[in-house]
């Protein structure tokens, strides 16, 4: 049975976006330094947005955790804003939204049905990881589902703004089972569910 993965950029406070909900790669909120990208490259390509790997001339790169990706209307229409209609169009990619009817992008397929029941059926097929990008109600939605956290933590304190997770009081275990510290100050933590 395939992992869902939440593997998400995180201020040291818990915050994956500022209070607007805007781009936290672009917003300054956490903008990754020139140290850490070919790490980034490496360790993990296929997270890589892929007009990005297209301005890399990585057009071939391997997939080595994810084959599909999973996402909340708001974190998908970041991409929208920008113009880019899939930004994983290398990977399976779902939205899930109860408000859109239409996909923009015929690589991008909506789900408005229950996301438990969606990621359960996902798992249940061949293949590498489900990579969880975002955003924190859909990774809420998800928590019973979600089998393994890769923090990407960031050296920054935002004091406020979008939690990795905008949902109810549960507390749920996790063990921690690698780090990686890279001389920007940014961890990777990554912890995978008792």
């Amino acid at each position: 049975m395939r992992k869902l993965t939440y593997c998400v950029a995180a201020t040291i406070d818990g915050y994956i976006a500022a209070p607007d909900g805007s781009d936290p790669s672009t917003s300054g909120l956490m903008v990754p330094d020139a140290d850490y990208l070919p790490s980034l490259l490496a360790e993990f390509p296929e997270i890589i947005p892929t007009h990005v790997h297209e301005a890399l001339g990585i057009t071939d790169a391997e997939h080595k955790h994810f084959d599909t990706v999973v996402e909340g209307r708001n974190s998908y229409e970041l991409g929208l804003r920008a113009g880019i209609s899939n930004a994983y169009s290398h990977l399976r990619h779902y939205v899930f939204s109860g408000t859109m009817t239409e996909s923009p992008d015929p690589g991008v397929q909506l789900v408005a049905t229950d996301p438990i029941e969606k990621i359960r059926e996902l798992k249940a097929e061949a293949g590498k990881k489900i990579w969880l990008v975002g955003g924190a109600k859909l990774a809420a939605a998800l928590r019973p589902e979600i089998d393994e956290l890769i923090i990407k933590s960031y050296p920054v304190v935002a004091g406020a703004g979008i939690p990795l997770f905008d949902g109810e009081f549960a507390p749920q275990q996790y063990d921690l089972t690698n780090t990686q510290v890279f001389t920007s100050g940014i961890m990777h933590l990554t912890y995978t569910k008792r």
